[in-house]
């Protein structure tokens, strides 16, 4: 066992020993979970008003306190508690990011309702598919988001509050619904643990998005997960811990991922939200805005996907900013690239940074690793948590042992309930207790968790299994290319060829040949792409900034 996993075995023995903050409750057959966590959401959010009349919220020259939301979300509650909303009806979310977004979903989750985040990336159709597939009975909505499904919302009877109207006038605004609420609190409901809190939809990659449906108590453990997941982190990076205190800046967070997606939502929105840090939240990412914001509102926390990651990174105004105060990098939703970690300890040299891997249907837990971990075990996603158990399987649901590659099966009590009205889908992905990913990894000789990639965008070539993630971080390697994606294209001999879509820097140039030489030096032969294409387009992605590897291909088949 090396000395690493020897260090953090220690620290979370002493964190989850009985009497300890975060004692483990249950046992190895079922599963663990934290026996002094939140039993529902009203608890979790509880300890937000305990820091009163600080600041916590910064957006679009906007300031709030914790009190200033936690008095809108009470006034949000009691007006759905008048217009009927009872525990256990769904209320969706069809907006960008605003501070009524948080203020919303507080205020439905607080008197028993069902909170809806819908994926606002998407078409006036998805958005209604989404309404209509969770039964929501009222939709809180943008003007935008409002303008484009307000026909449908009529048809069906369901009621819309619009967040900044364009008109403040518009009686279907939000102030106006909640006009007569000011200063009143909701009437008080009994909530249990198992009580559904949220249905948060897939991204929906392939195919309709899936609503994955949490309880109260899978969300609270959630979050206690990661508290004590911090504290780990804290207790095993005492010197950089130390070097972040001495520079004196106040801990403050760049949100600048969707609030309706579980990285928005949970690991930065309700984690900080309940350990009173400031948030400086963002309509939609931009990498000049948000050095910007670095720079003006002292960040010194971002968490975001790999590809914003490299954004910032690479960014020609990086050097130009005053990222003093930035110290800490959380890297989540896809594998990270070795490019990332390679550019982090260049521009900044000393950071407390990590990454991790979960997904909607954990709600957002699985493993993690921060500080020297993530830069002592290069390409891991980090250390399974307490609570959470990882077996790797082959395609009969059968567990491999370690080292050996498969499909990432999961166990946790922060696991979904269900998938909304999808009994097919249930009886498919859910056995004993344990969900099936779709994700493929293996786990080391220490536990370490590493991920390959995901099922469906296997390349399968003449009966070789490749993974794109590792030809597109190779080729990422290349610095005139920006974004590369993978993908398998029919063959009638193979089965299935290689072939890259390549997105280059701006001002960059790069041919294919050149692609292929360095592509023969890097990888193994079946490995190199046959078929090369470059874009001269942003490669399209979803809203967790995930590659749509199946617009891609479809396009190039079609053109074909």
């Amino acid at each position: 066992m090396s000395e690493l996993k020897q260090e953090f075995d220690a620290v979370m023995a002493q964190l989850t020993a009985q009497g300890a903050p975060y004692e483990l409750a249950g046992d190895d057959s079922s599963g663990h979970y934290y026996k002094q966590a939140p039993a529902n959401l009203v608890e979790a959010f509880a300890v937000a008003r305990q820091h009163g009349d600080r600041e916590f919220l910064v957006y679009e020259g906007e300031r709030r306190s914790f009190n200033d939301l936690m008095d809108e979300a009470d006034a949000i509650g009691a007006a759905l508690q008048a217009r009927g909303i009872a525990p256990g009806d769904r209320v969706a979310l069809a907006m960008r990011n605003y501070p009524e977004w948080m203020a919303a979903f507080i205020g439905v989750t607080a008197i028993g309702a069902v909170v809806v985040p819908v994926n606002s990336w998407g078409q006036p159709a998805e958005i209604a598919y989404t309404v209509q597939d969770a039964g929501a009975r009222l939709v809180f909505c943008d003007q935008q988001r409002y303008d484009g499904v307000a026909e449908l919302l009529n048809a069906e009877g369901i009621e819309a509050i619009i967040a900044r109207p364009s008109s403040a006038s518009d009686p279907l605004g939000l102030a106006a619904f909640v006009a007569d609420f000011q200063d009143v609190t909701p009437a008080a409901v009994d909530i249990a643990g198992d009580d559904l809190a949220m249905i948060m939809y897939t991204s929906g990659t392939s195919g309709k998005p899936k609503g994955a449906a949490s309880t109260h108590r899978a969300i609270c453990q959630a979050l206690y997960n990661m508290e004590c997941a911090a504290i780990a982190a804290a207790m095993t990076n005492g010197e950089l811990i130390g070097a972040m205190l001495e520079r004196g800046f106040e801990p403050t967070s760049l949100l600048a991922v969707p609030l309706f997606h579980v990285s928005g939502c949970h690991a930065q929105f309700l984690a900080n939200l309940r350990g009173g840090r400031r948030i400086v939240m963002m309509y939609k990412w931009d990498v000049d805005k948000a050095l910007e914001y670095i720079e003006n509102e002292r960040i010194t926390t971002i968490a975001a996907a790999p590809a914003m990651m490299l954004d910032l990174l690479e960014s020609p105004g990086f050097a130009d900013a005053d990222t003093s105060s930035l110290f800490s990098v959380g890297i989540g939703g896809a594998a990270t690239p070795p490019k990332v970690a390679k550019l982090l300890a260049q521009q900044l040299p000393q950071n407390f940074s990590g990454t991790g891997w979960g997904m909607t249907e954990t709600n957002a837990q699985g493993a993690s690793l921060t500080g020297k971990a993530f830069s002592s075990k290069p390409g891991s996603a980090g250390f399974p948590h307490p609570i959470v158990d990882i077996q790797i399987c082959d395609e009969n649901g059968d567990a491999l042992p370690k080292g050996q590659t498969g499909e990432i099966w999961v166990r946790s009590c922060t696991n979904i309930r269900e998938y909304w009205h999808r009994p097919e889908v249930n009886a498919e992905e859910f056995r004993d207790g344990w969900l099936k990913t779709g994700d493929i990894g293996y786990l080391d000789d220490d536990g370490f968790l590493f991920l390959a990639d995901r099922a469906k965008d296997m390349i399968i070539r003449g009966g070789e299994n490749i993974y794109p993630i590792e030809i597109e971080n190779e080729l990422l390697e290349l610095d005139a290319v920006k974004e590369v994606a993978a993908i398998g294209l029919p063959h009638e001999r193979l089965g299935e060829e290689v072939a890259v879509v390549v997105h280059l820097h701006r001002g960059q140039s790069l041919d294919e040949d050149a692609l292929l030489a360095f592509a023969r030096d890097r990888l193994a032969g079946y490995k190199v792409p046959t078929r090369v294409f470059f874009s001269e387009q942003e490669l399209p992605r979803n809203a967790t900034n995930k590659i749509l590897k199946r617009e891609l291909k479809a396009g190039i088949l079609a053109a074909l």
